[in-house]
C-alpha cells in the first residue's frame, strides 16, 4: 500500500474512534429519567410532534452547531418563550436540576437523537 493510503486509513481510524467515543459519553439512562422527572415528554416525542418539536427536529436543528449543546442547555434552564408547533408561544419548562453534568447530558442525549 502506498503510504497516502496508510495515511488515510489511520486517520479515519482514528476519527472513527473519537466518534464513538464521544457518542459512548451520553448516559442515555440518566437523561431519559431526568427528562421524565421534569414532564419533558409532556410536550416532547423522540421522533414525533406534541406540543413541541421532537428531539429528532431538534437535534437536526443544533447538532452540527457549534453552540448546539450551549442553546440547549439554555432553553432548558432559562425559560424562554418559545413557539410551539400550533403557532402559539409560551415560556418554556425550567429544568429542576442545577448539575451542570446532569445538564451537558441531557442536551448531548437530545442532539443525540
Amino acid at each position: 500500500m502506498n503510504g497516502l493510503v496508510v495515511a488515510a486509513l489511520a486517520l479515519g481510524t482514528i476519527v472513527t474512534s473519537l466518534s464513538l467515543t464521544a457518542n459512548a459519553a451520553v448516559d442515555d439512562a440518566a437523561a431519559h429519567a431526568l427528562a421524565k422527572k421534569n414532564d419533558c415528554f409532556k410536550c416532547h416525542a423522540i421522533d414525533k410532534t406534541k406540543k413541541g418539536p421532537s428531539y429528532k427536529k431538534i437535534a437536526a436543528k443544533y447538532r452540527d452547531k457549534s453552540d448546539g449543546e450551549e442553546k440547549a442547555i439554555k432553553n432548558m434552564t432559562c425559560g424562554p418563550k418559545v413557539k410551539l408547533e400550533d403557532g402559539s408561544e409560551e415560556e418554556h419548562k425550567i429544568i429542576d436540576t442545577k448539575d451542570p453534568k446532569e445538564l451537558k447530558n441531557l442536551a448531548q442525549w437530545i442532539l443525540s437523537r
